[in-house]
């Protein structure tokens, strides 16, 4: 492991639904400045880790650290999160989300956000309830990375859209994300993001599979696509 500052660290992770353990002891670093793809398929525990990770899930075992911290409060204040569904009220419009995370967070770029929105082509007055999935996307997307975040912990952030959107989802994450900052990225779309990712962690029933740099992957020619068929080829 490279002895770059490790921002997340992670000890030795469980965590448990009743008596089903869907997190069975997994520890890693991820140094500052990365981009890391989070992968496995569905019910493999990634949704656990992540919401461990930003706070949503406390009653786990083991250590996560962010900058030294353990998630909380303070934590919070350095990672942005953005969730799989939609967490706005319906009867939001893009002006309302935007003054109300900007009310949350010293660290969101109000300006930034509605210069986002215009060069997006968002209308400003419309609620959510009334928007294309589509347009969701960009404005959570905008409430994300309008934050000067040490890390952005994105959850499935290509689900459910075309693949001309998927290419605009990635270019906007790269142009905006804070400088040196971390971006832990969770989704199935491997081919997708396969050429932005630094490192890749695969999650196989609860445990760390496979923890390396994208580069040793392609070492000896294979794509992080086809190491996942790999891994999980008895999964299905």
């Amino acid at each position: 492991m490279s002895q770059e500052k490790a921002l997340l660290q992670i000890r030795n992770l469980r965590k448990s639904y009743g008596s089903h353990e869907v997190l069975k002891g997994i520890s890693f670093d991820i140094p500052q400045g990365q981009i890391v793809g989070l992968l496995g398929p569905n019910g493999c525990g990634k949704s656990s880790m992540i919401k461990s990770i930003v706070g949503l899930i406390n009653d786990y075992e083991g250590e996560i650290l962010i900058n030294g911290q353990a998630p909380g409060v303070e934590s919070k204040k350095v990672v942005a999160y953005l969730p799989e569904r939609n967490y706005l009220p319906p009867w939001m419009n893009a002006t309302q989300a935007i003054k109300y995370v900007a009310d949350f967070y010293k660290n969101f770029d109000e300006a930034k956000a509605f210069a986002m929105a215009q060069t997006f082509e968002l209308n400003m007055k419309q609620k959510l309830k009334t928007m294309s999935k589509g347009q969701q996307e960009k404005l959570h997307l905008i409430l994300v990375m309008c934050r000067k975040a040490d890390l952005y912990v994105l959850d499935e952030p290509l689900g459910g859209v075309d693949v001309v959107a998927r290419d605009f989802i990635l270019e906007t994450i790269l142009r905006n994300h804070a400088e040196n900052s971390t971006i832990l990225l969770s989704t199935h779309l491997i081919y997708d993001i396969e050429k932005i990712l630094d490192r890749v962690l695969m999650v196989k029933g609860g445990t760390l599979a496979v923890n390396t740099p994208v580069e040793k992957i392609r070492e000896n020619g294979n794509t992080v696509e086809n190491l996942f068929r790999e891994v999980f080829s008895n999964v299905w």
